[in-house]
């Protein structure tokens, strides 16, 4: 299976756009909060398509406290007897706020399907209720937006093996991503079951191709930000005040205080 082919990008061509379409994001998550509006961005994809990168970009320079990002671990054994949906729905914004979504209620679409981890007929009551859920969010005035990050598998062998000689990100890989290779064939046809159910009009997908991680994260963000209604908002005019005049306060002696030892003297 063969990737997407283009030009080239430069680091310097590709971190100019980079810096640019994070100031977009800046404004628009400023827009959110002035609108109280509410974005929903679920990223999905193969193991080791860049997910976590791009996601990692979106957020590098909005602020945390109205952009989150929802990575749900295992589900307990309590969130195994709710309903499906349940946990995914407390992670939801409130007005003004974003989430990403970093892997979402797909799972059951995806790993938990070809793994076995849900039976047939909780996956075809997936499928039959996932696009009811979503209109549901849509209607209630959620913005959502779903992008499928697409990999091949020559990408995606090349960098589970960068991966296991890093050490820096070596906990990226788990024996349930090495399982992902021999299963190649049972993602793809998930994922396109997946699809024909989930593909619709109000909550489309949209397919990020992503051998080349840097155009990947630009092309997702630029369609991100040209597909909501955002426009800047002018932000608070704010003075920096005069420091006012000394009143006499003294800093207590260093030797009271146990000070970090100056490591980058050595260096």
């Amino acid at each position: 299976m063969k990737g997407n082919k283009g030009p080239t990008l430069s680091r310097k061509v590709y971190e100019a756009e980079l810096l640019r379409l994070q100031t977009e994001l800046a404004k628009l998550q400023e827009w959110v909060r002035a609108e109280g509006a509410r974005l929903v961005v679920v990223f999905e994809g193969r193991d080791a398509a860049g997910k976590g990168g791009a996601i990692r970009r979106v957020t590098e320079y909005l602020n945390p406290r109205g952009a989150r990002i929802a990575a749900l671990p295992r589900p307990t054994e309590r969130e195994r007897t709710q309903w499906y949906f349940q946990r995914y729905v407390e992670h939801l914004p409130a007005a003004g706020e974003i989430v990403l979504f970093d892997r979402s209620w797909y799972n059951r679409a995806g790993v938990e399907h070809v793994m076995g981890f849900c039976t047939p007929e909780e996956h075809e009551r997936f499928l039959r209720q996932c696009p009811t859920f979503e209109r549901m969010l849509v209607e209630d005035g959620i913005l959502l937006r779903k992008y499928w990050f697409s990999v091949s598998d020559t990408a995606q062998q090349e960098r589970f093996r960068r991966r296991l000689e890093d050490p820096l990100r070596r906990w990226k890989l788990s024996p349930m991503d090495l399982e992902s290779i021999t299963h190649w064939e049972a993602y793809s046809r998930a994922k396109d079951e997946m699809m024909v159910h989930t593909d619709i009009g109000e909550a489309p997908w949209y397919i990020v191709e992503s051998d080349d991680k840097r155009r990947a994260r630009l092309n997702m963000m630029a369609h991100l930000l040209a597909s909501v209604p955002y426009h800047e908002v002018p932000p608070p005019v704010l003075n920096l005040p005069e420091r006012p005049p000394s009143t006499g306060y003294e800093r207590p002696p260093r030797d009271l205080r146990t000070y970090v030892p100056d490591h980058a003297a050595q260096l």
